[in-house]
């Protein structure tokens, strides 16, 4: 019997191929099999970040996920990936679990950990989160001396954003998508609007941003945030 192989989870970053890490590199192109989400329709925006690095002749996992929040998490899903990554692992093949972005920050990885921890040594390899990726394509601080951070969901009720709000000095809203127009009257009520700033698909080709006052639509693409600083500025 083989011995057991080894399994990662890598973060690939938020799209562009030129953030991945040395080290995701390294496993990704010498791991036996690669498992990434995809929707399912389509191809993975996951595989798709790393494509042109892979070698070729390596087994694919693809775990197709219904973009339904509704359906979300499919514990079904998950469970089938989870039996697929670990009798590869147990045929002795080390398996490379692709995650957009970051595997710990809202990763659909952490399903799977959960899932597979308890009976496989695991790897994380940390990966340049959608967070980063668009403070860096606004350029602007997140952050300076003793500023709290807070990350709120959009799909939050107005009460719950306002609260996590008040308390912030710095707000990433993440799965903006269509919650754009709350978040615009959460945050007009909160007299911050004009130091908000939109981004959709950081980092990649079709990246596209502006002063969160200049963007008309009210509705936004599920890879979107909007960022805002209570003072303007960190600095």
């Amino acid at each position: 019997m083989s011995a057991p192989g080894r399994i990662w989870g890598v973060g690939v970053g938020p799209g562009d191929p030129e953030l991945l890490t040395l080290k995701a590199h390294r496993i990704i192109t010498t791991a036996d099999t690669i498992a990434y989400p995809a929707p399912n329709e389509g191809d993975s925006l996951a595989r798709s970040i790393v494509a042109e690095f892979l070698p070729g002749g390596q087994e694919e996992i693809v775990i197709r996920i219904s973009m339904d929040p509704k359906m979300f998490p499919p514990e079904d899903v998950y469970a089938k990936a989870a039996e697929q990554i670990g009798a590869h692992a147990a045929a002795g093949k080390s398996v490379a679990i692709l995650c957009e972005g970051d595997p710990f920050f809202f990763g659909s990885f952490m399903y799977l950990f959960e899932k597979l921890s308890d009976r496989w040594d695991m790897e994380i390899v940390p990966g340049v989160s959608s967070m980063m990726a668009s403070a860096a394509a606004l350029q602007i601080p997140l952050a300076a001396r003793n500023d709290v951070i807070s990350v709120i969901p959009a799909t939050l009720d107005e009460d719950a954003i306002a609260a996590r709000l008040a308390t912030a000095d710095t707000a990433v809203f993440i799965k903006v998508g269509r919650h754009l127009a709350k978040v615009r009257k959460v945050l007009e009520a909160a007299g911050l609007v004009q130091h908000a700033h939109y981004i959709e698909r950081a980092t990649m080709t079709a990246e596209r941003k502006m002063p969160l006052a200049h963007m008309r639509d009210t509705n936004a693409p599920y890879f979107s945030m909007v960022l805002v600083h209570r003072r303007g500025s960190a600095l």
